[in-house]
């Protein structure tokens, strides 16, 4: 399970998130900006980087571990002097944030960066020992949902669910940490088990309430590509005119299968291509087809 990527995902989305998780925060956590970065002329490539807004901040370093590494700590340590060594204009210190699901993953004989923890230059997170579940943000919540074993995540999950069902980022992040979990499970077996379907999301439902008017109106073919527009816009933002047309040219059968699919859809370009092959052609380049400042 990519538990990392999904974690990135979080701390994107809420970069303060982080700071939830310390003992004690800046004071302008808020103004941090989370980023992935690579340091020239090595092979370090740092996804966690929390930059602060201004050079008398400190950058924040994290790192979420589920698997045991020998040298995680001595890998951090130069990939964080090696960046504030380049970057010494932009942050007048820096730390380090270990994230684990318990203790027992933590890399075997840490004693030597015993300074680290003394110093707080670095702070060890488990999971398992966050406060208890109803006192967490949902973030924080999120990423323990990650931790669970399977029949403890489906209780979390529907918990979840019906706690935020009118935010539809938070339900296709608690439905894609499930999927991991259950990977012998359809995306849509997984929705189900856990209580959300595309249908029963109050986006969808005002969403198909426009099409099925205008499916009275001029026809249910059109209707149902008002509801797949309107839906690809919400997740990719203005498609191209001759795509639009495209669509709305397409027969319900395939429009159907369309509904089924776009939500596992992260590009443009996989709209795209599965286009070029319900039409039996190659697929368009993303460069004339796919806006290129279409939102994840």
């Amino acid at each position: 399970m990519r538990r990392d990527s999904i974690f990135y995902k979080l701390f994107q989305q809420s970069p303060a998130l982080l700071f939830d998780l310390l003992p004690e925060a800046p004071s302008n956590a808020d103004a941090y900006q989370f980023d992935s970065i690579e340091v020239k002329e090595t092979s370090f490539r740092i996804d966690g980087v929390f930059l602060p807004p201004d050079p008398s901040g400190i950058v924040f370093f994290a790192e979420v571990q589920f698997q045991r590494d020998p040298l995680l700590y001595e890998r951090l340590v130069c990939e964080a002097a090696l960046y504030f060594y380049r970057n010494r204009d932009r942050c007048r210190d820096w730390k380090l944030v270990a994230i684990y699901p318990d203790a027992t993953t933590e890399q075997p004989d840490w004693e030597a960066h015993q300074y680290l923890i003394d110093t707080g230059k670095l702070t060890r997170i488990y999971l398992d020992q966050v406060r208890s579940w109803e006192d967490l943000s949902i973030g924080i919540q999120l990423m323990i949902l990650t931790t669970l074993e399977e029949t403890a995540a489906i209780t979390a999950a529907r918990t979840l669910v019906q706690q935020t069902q009118n935010d539809r980022a938070i339900i296709e992040m608690i439905s894609t940490i499930m999927v991991y979990k259950f990977t012998n499970l359809t995306r849509d077996e997984v929705e189900a088990m856990i209580g959300i379907t595309l249908e029963n999301t109050p986006i969808y439902r005002s969403i198909f309430a426009e099409g099925e008017q205008a499916g009275e109106q001029r026809g249910a073919q059109h209707g149902e590509a008002t509801v797949i527009l309107k839906l690809l816009k919400r997740r990719f933002g203005e498609l191209p005119e001759a795509i639009v047309t495209q669509i709305s040219g397409l027969p319900i059968a395939q429009l159907e299968e369309m509904a089924e699919l776009l939500l596992d859809w992260q590009t443009v370009q996989e709209l795209v291509t599965w286009l070029a092959q319900a039409q039996g052609d190659s697929p368009a380049s993303p460069a004339s087809e796919a806006p290129t400042d279409a939102p994840e």
